[in-house]
């Protein structure tokens, strides 16, 4: 497309690249993405959407090991992990090619390469066959995203030391692994390895950015399970030991060392921008912490320049990266968007049992200030829950007790992350707790502890 000039020129398309093309070409703008591999980042094709289909594998697999709790003789029941792996494969196929649909409906133009920003109107790229050719426009959109962080000192190899990346598309499935961090990605694959029938060791706090009250029930749920948890251990390079054979941890505490042996390392220690040469030291693009810095409406200080999704650090949440993308292209259109409001984001974490959650912790309102009042309702007590087999958790609300403001509601239990869309929804209207419990739920229902929850903020739950 030599001599073109596009209004946005997306360097990288992941998923907030991917809709922020999309809503730009829907707004009338001519669009390109430069992206070195396929369209979709890694929410698609290496994270979010394959470890959901796997522990959705997994969750099959162990309803049907309890299938005699709903009065089903099934026997003979065993995991098939390579064909669970084939099944997100095929998922993440039509997803892909979905998106490939859409960019052709919007005119959207993909250029396949390596990118680099030259100034603030040009991107060069370097394409797989070795040409090299230089896109210009009027903004340039930079979406490259964000890659596992290692434990310093211990590199990826793909077999024993894995990342989140790698495990997705891991085709054996380990008997043994040990889990360096307890966060999403942490607990999400001690699910999925242990109802597969690994033996799992967790290491670091359970969902650690989750109210207390939730991690402390996703660890004594988990323990029950048989999943083995140190939460207040930090092993370095030093307590480990890689070979050919698997991968040894030292555990030192009270003076006394314990070895723990398995066949694979899962690091999942969180994630890091992915801003090395990309052309930001050159246009004084400021950086922290691996991360752009950037404003409220995601423009990076350079004119015309915008950095979105994981690269930026703000939440680094699929459905996050796509509404600041679209504030983004909104704002060059010539649109007046609102700023995202991070407290009126769901967090959502697919483990089993679920967690979902959005605003303020307990701790973190009582922190900020407020006088809090507290409603919780059990799972137990809703019949749904109890005629799905999932009434493990409970509905936490957080309210404000002088202005009757939802602060913050977290969730743990089947379907969390379903659930959590009608407070999304709340926080943004502005409805208090009082106007939740006064909508009506339709009952039989698991949404029905949504209501039971914000009535109990004042006292009045139904079924406690």
């Amino acid at each position: 497309m030599a001599g073109e000039t596009y209004d946005i020129v997306f360097l990288g398309g992941g998923t907030g690249g991917y809709v922020a093309a999309i809503r730009a070409a829907q707004l009338g703008l001519k669009v390109a993405v430069v992206e070195k591999d396929k369209v979709g980042g890694t929410c698609l094709h290496r994270g979010c959407i394959p470890s959901k289909a796997l522990l959705k594998s997994a969750e099959v697999l162990t309803l049907a090991k309890r299938a005699a709790e709903y009065g089903v003789k099934i026997s003979g029941v065993e995991g098939d992990y390579p064909q669970a792996i084939k099944r997100s494969g095929r998922i993440v196929d039509q997803l892909y090619k979905g998106i490939q649909f859409l960019f052709r409906k919007h005119g959207i133009t993909v250029i396949e390469g390596v990118g680099r920003l030259k100034d603030n109107r040009t991107v060069v790229v370097n394409g797989s066959n070795g040409n090299v050719q230089e896109v210009s426009g009027r903004n340039i959109i930079i979406d490259t995203g964000s890659r596992p962080r290692p434990i310093p000192g211990i590199p990826f190899d793909g077999q024993r030391v894995i990342n989140s990346d790698h495990s997705t598309w891991l085709e054996w499935l380990p008997k043994r692994v040990i889990i360096r961090g307890a966060g999403a990605t942490g607990v999400e694959f001690a699910t999925v390895y242990h109802e597969f029938g690994a033996e799992v060791t967790l290491v670091g706090r359970i969902v650690p950015n989750e109210d207390e009250e939730v991690s402390q029930h996703l660890t004594r749920t988990f323990t029950k399970a048989g999943i083995r948890i140190i939460p207040d251990y930090r092993p370095s390079a030093e307590d480990f030991d890689i070979t050919e054979g698997g991968v040894r941890m030292r555990v030192k505490r009270d003076g006394k060392e314990e070895v723990i042996e398995a066949d694979t390392l899962l690091v999942a220690l969180g994630r890091q921008g992915n801003i090395e040469d990309i052309g930001l030291e050159e246009l004084g693009i400021k950086t922290k912490d691996s991360y752009i810095v950037v404003d409220d409406f995601y423009r990076t200080g350079v004119d015309g320049v915008y950095a979105i999704g994981d690269v930026i650090g703000q939440q680094l949440l699929a459905h996050t990266a796509m509404h600041q993308g679209i504030i983004a292209v909104e704002l060059i259109a010539g649109e007046k968007p609102m700023k995202l409001d991070y407290n009126r984001v769901p967090v959502c974490t697919y483990s089993h049992p679920e967690i979902a959650s959005m605003g303020l912790t307990e701790r973190e309102a009582r922190e900020q200030g407020y006088q809090v009042k507290v409603g919780k309702f059990p799972l137990r007590a809703n019949g749904k829950s109890l005629i799905e087999g999932e009434a493990d958790g409970f509905v936490k609300m957080i309210a404000d007790a002088e202005t009757n403001d939802l602060l913050g509601v977290h969730i743990i239990g089947g379907h969390a992350t379903e659930l959590i869309a009608e407070a999304a929804l709340a926080k943004l209207l502005e409805a208090t707790p009082w106007e939740i419990g006064l909508s009506v739920h339709p009952h039989p229902t698991v949404s029905e502890v949504i209501g039971e929850a914000a009535l109990a903020v004042d006292g009045v739950a139904i079924h406690i």
